[in-house]
């Protein structure tokens, strides 16, 4: 497909504005709308790559239709929805704490659920169109310290595939990515709170430009996932047999609380 508006949440980490270089570069005269928190670094990217900003706080859920609504009046109809934005705490279930779980569950998971709902009715009105949604192997293998941030992922994650067996009859492709740790912000985040040792240090960990890029290639041969970096599809392999949570008991990093 030949998009005509792309929309990228998360556009001010890492993987997000690789997102937009990658979209930009290939469809320049595209519309690109780019969602974030973070306006500074927001308006750096969407200058960078000629995109429209966007400041929208994601765990507001009763606010996003109506903020939806005045987006695709302003700059017409998303035929691709890229759900990036993501925030990772690793802490045990009683170390987290309610109210940081729920904005992980609102980030991770019910947001890019209700973008889709808010997305799909103008694709298929055109019967084309693409989600792409970044789920994580945290959400395929248990993680100590992962319980939100897991559940949330698994959540999207299936409800990702689902949806591609729904829709892809209608023209729209729908992607789930399951990226492993990668270098930036969130993984740094991340790190910060395990203890550090030989086996946190040797974790396989990813480049952002990498995965955007193979993002990129899937969207444009019509596919269906993506894991990187590549080891991480052993473990996808195994993610439902009893040596993968024995294995990740044994070796995942501890959370500081």
């Amino acid at each position: 497909m030949n998009p005509q508006h792309i929309l990228i949440t998360g556009a001010a980490g890492a993987i997000g504005s690789m997102l937009a270089a990658q979209f930009r570069n290939h469809h320049p005269s595209a519309k690109l709308t780019l969602v974030d928190m973070n306006e500074s670094s927001l308006a750096d990217i969407a200058n960078r790559y000629g995109g429209h900003p966007e400041r929208c706080d994601l765990t507001d859920i009763e606010a996003l239709p109506r903020w939806w609504h005045s987006l695709t009046e302003r700059q017409g109809p998303v035929d691709v929805l890229i759900n990036c934005a993501g925030i990772m705490d690793i802490m045990t279930i009683t170390g987290t704490g309610w109210e940081r779980g729920q904005r992980s569950l609102d980030i991770n998971l019910i947001a890019p659920m209700r973008l889709m709902d808010l997305a799909l009715p103008d694709m298929l009105a055109k019967r084309q169109g693409c989600v792409i949604n970044i789920a994580s192997m945290a959400g395929r293998v248990p993680i100590r310290g992962c319980s939100y941030y897991g559940g949330a992922k698994a959540g999207i994650g299936m409800a990702s595939e689902i949806a591609r067996l729904d829709l892809k009859k209608q023209g729209i492709n729908v992607i789930t990515v399951y990226p492993g740790p990668i270098f930036s912000g969130l993984e740094n985040h991340a790190r910060s709170q395990v203890k550090q040792g030989p086996i946190s240090r040797l974790i396989p960990t990813g480049k952002p430009d990498v995965l955007a890029q193979r993002i990129y290639q899937t969207f444009r041969k019509g596919g269906a996932r993506v894991i990187y970096p590549d080891i991480y599809h052993l473990a996808k392999q195994l993610a439902n047999l009893e040596l993968t949570t024995h294995v990740m008991d044994r070796f995942s990093p501890q959370p500081n609380r």
